[in-house]
């Protein structure tokens, strides 16, 4: 069993880190935890040049980084890391009288389809521009030239929920799959939940019933890897990953960011202070009770408008899956402090010094090792694996909060079951 992220980004994309290079992607891989990493953007020039210089083929559809190029890394931590051919396309472009705007996560099986595919995009739009190129073609379009070239080449809709880029966004995104994809629909085996949407909200659709939901990172920087992730139990290599995507056999489940963190979780008016739910909204008329202007919809508004089934639905054929919070907020909310400050950052080296990596932590060691090396961390772990956290979803721009310890404002106490 290991721990895949499959969508993330390198140093050429919009608003990315410059430290998203291979070496520190497969660190930060091995602190959280991941066996399995995308590189992301293959269709960029320069960052295709550094795959290839920096990466070695591992013989099964993957690659691992050349041992020249590897960071020190606590003992604890020290794993193999795969790296398998991925990439971001955003499709921007009209049908049915309407702006689209669907971003596609693209898993590929070898240099050689890279090299295809990206002379094909090339055609189409720049591809040096952006390491997540925008080009206008149709997603259904965009689905059979990159078939058409390279069958074994998997092609997901991305945060599927994101009101502006998304293939359900409440912006530029449709009502269902077929309305995007049509003929090609039965090529969609997945969607990427993204951050602002977990399994439960996607069960509440009849019609995703056949898709398995995964979820990643789409991390701009390396300490953002792995705050989503997907389990698999099976082979390390290209044809089983894809098949496990394809079919659900071999894909055991999801480690999942909260939601409710998302700025547009909720409907809401942020001038007001207002944070609705999607059925509060639809009974206020979606107008703010303060002010009677009207609310900013949020992502779990786009489902409760698409959903063909009550909340707390859960299919016979739903995998577990886990949601975590992110051990250095654990930390900053212990020291009370940010998340980013010196004394977090120090205390999160010495505990994957002593501990192993943030997901062994976050879901495996056992509570009572945690506890010889802090006793109040134990105790968060233990209410976090058993979600006893207060949430307060995010509404209108407004980032939601998710507390262990500690009183808040209109809190919801999220319950979970353990994915282990």
């Amino acid at each position: 069993m290991f721990y895949a992220d499959l969508h993330i980004h390198s140093k050429f994309s919009r608003a990315t880190s410059k430290d998203m290079n291979l070496e520190n992607i497969e660190q930060w891989s091995q602190i959280k935890g991941i066996k399995l990493i995308g590189t992301g953007d293959f269709t960029h020039p320069e960052w295709l040049r550094e795959i290839e210089n920096k990466l070695n083929e591992a013989g099964n559809g993957l690659f691992t980084l050349k041992s020249k190029y590897r960071l020190n890394l606590p003992e604890a931590c020290q794993n193999e890391v795969f790296f398998i051919l991925s990439s971001e396309i955003s499709c921007i472009y009209q049908k049915n009288g309407k702006l689209r705007k669907i971003h596609l996560l693209l898993l590929t099986p070898s240099l050689k389809d890279v090299y295809k595919i990206n002379h094909a995009l090339n055609q189409i739009g720049s591809l040096l521009s952006d390491g997540r190129p925008i080009l206008g073609v149709d997603a259904k379009e965009l689905m059979k030239i990159v078939l058409e070239l390279s069958p074994e080449t998997l092609i997901i809709p991305a945060h599927a929920w994101t009101p502006h880029f998304s293939i359900f966004g409440s912006q530029s995104g449709f009502d269902s799959i077929e309305e995007c994809f049509e003929e090609l629909t039965p090529y969609v085996y997945a969607i990427e939940t993204g951050l602002s949407s977990d399994p439960p909200m996607n069960w509440r659709l009849s019609k995703l019933d056949g898709l398995v939901l995964i979820s990643n990172s789409d991390a701009h920087s390396p300490a953002k890897i792995g705050r989503e992730a997907n389990v698999f139990d099976t082979e390390i290599n290209y044809n089983s990953i894809a098949e496990a995507i394809k079919t659900g056999k071999g894909f055991i489940g999801t480690v999942e960011f909260f939601p409710e963190e998302g700025k547009y979780h909720y409907d809401g008016h942020r001038t007001c202070g207002i944070r609705l739910s999607p059925k509060e909204t639809i009974k206020r008329n979606y107008l703010c009770p303060v002010c009677g202007k009207k609310v900013t919809v949020g992502v779990m508004h786009r489902v409760e408008l698409l959903a063909d089934r009550e909340e707390g639905f859960k299919p016979p054929q739903a995998r577990p899956y886990f949601s975590i919070i992110p051990l250095p907020e654990i930390i900053g909310e212990l020291k009370k402090t940010s998340a980013q400050s010196k004394t977090v950052l120090e205390h999160y080296s010495k505990a994957i010094h002593s501990l192993g990596s943030e997901y062994d932590i976050l879901l495996k060691k056992d509570l009572r090792e945690i506890e010889k090396f802090d006793a109040s961390l134990a105790e968060a772990i233990k209410r976090m694996r058993k979600g006893e956290i207060i949430v307060e979803p995010g509404y209108d721009g407004e980032y939601g909060k998710v507390k262990i310890f500690g009183e808040a404002v209109e809190t919801t106490i999220k319950g979970q079951s353990l994915l282990f």
